[in-house]
């Protein structure tokens, strides 16, 4: 498998070039970065262009992004207003938009294969008018993404809106057939299972969020610190067609941890036991 590592576990911070120095030399070739605006000013062009130059010199690729969720109000932090590409009210949801198509035109600069797209927030309930929205949307930025070499891949999230279920089903009620899925394992273990997401959602899953929690609550953890059964989880993997990218996606727990070494142990193990059921190779 390639060792994919998502910038989340740093979103708290400058994503600057030692960090991506500091990435590299832990052997990992590559990252899912986070567009969370007090980490990565992709708004900014000499941002982009800065961390252009440092993946370069390091050798590291930019996998994929992770769509901002939440509005920026200036070049160098969040409002921390949630946005959503599912909003019924037009200039709210327009606002959305447009905050996702800047971190889209990070490709132009720095080239990469998917932007991983939340369907709405926690609190958005599935009804007609979130889900015209999310098609006048999602149908703009499909589009605007093709046209850069982006493909959307919409994660499945912990509420009804993001369920595996309504992501399907929104796919064949609107007829976007370019968009895929990122399957998000945490969030599928606080809902009906992992087993289950990668059932209904297996047809179009082109990466995939690696991360464990207890069941409970969003908690991010190493793969293998909770209660998700991994024999199952990379079984069901193993069935996927696409072979998808595996990008570990993890959350500061106090100050250096997790660190980069106890990370790379995890991609270790997780290596090891898709070996051992014969996919190792197939997720490269």
């Amino acid at each position: 498998m390639q060792r994919i590592l998502s910038t989340y576990r740093y979103v708290n911070q400058p994503l600057t070039p030692e960090m991506v120095s500091a990435i590299a030399a832990a052997g990992i070739p590559a990252i899912e970065i986070f567009c969370g605006v007090g980490h990565f000013g992709y708004a900014s062009q000499p941002a982009v262009r800065e961390l252009a130059g440092a993946l370069h010199e390091h050798g590291v690729t930019l996998r994929s992004l992770h769509a901002p969720t939440e509005r920026g109000s200036g070049a160098e932090r969040g409002s921390g207003v949630p946005i959503s590409i599912s909003d019924p009210e037009r200039i709210r949801r327009v606002d959305a938009v447009d905050e996702v198509k800047r971190a889209l035109e990070v490709a132009e600069t720095i080239p990469f294969r998917y932007l991983v797209q939340h369907m709405a927030t926690s609190r958005q309930a599935v009804d007609g008018r979130n889900l015209d929205a999310a098609f006048s949307s999602l149908e703009h930025l499909g589009l605007f993404a093709k046209h850069r070499g982006v493909t959307i891949a919409l994660e499945n999230t912990p509420n009804e809106f993001g369920s595996p279920e309504s992501l399907v089903r929104f796919i064949k009620e609107t007829r976007l057939h370019d968009l895929r899925f990122c399957c998000d394992l945490g969030h599928a273990h606080i809902g009906d299972g992992v087993a289950s997401a990668l059932e209904v959602m297996r047809d179009r899953i082109i990466a995939v969020h690696v991360h464990d929690n207890n069941g409970e609550k969003d908690e991010h953890l190493l793969p293998f610190d909770g209660t998700i059964d991994w024999d199952v989880a990379l079984a069901g993997l193993a069935s996927v067609p696409e072979s998808p990218a595996l990008v570990v996606e993890l959350r500061e727990r106090s100050a250096g941890a997790p660190s980069l070494d106890q990370i790379r142990a995890a991609f270790d193990k997780l290596e090891k036991h898709l070996d051992e059921k014969g996919v190792g190779a197939a997720h490269s």
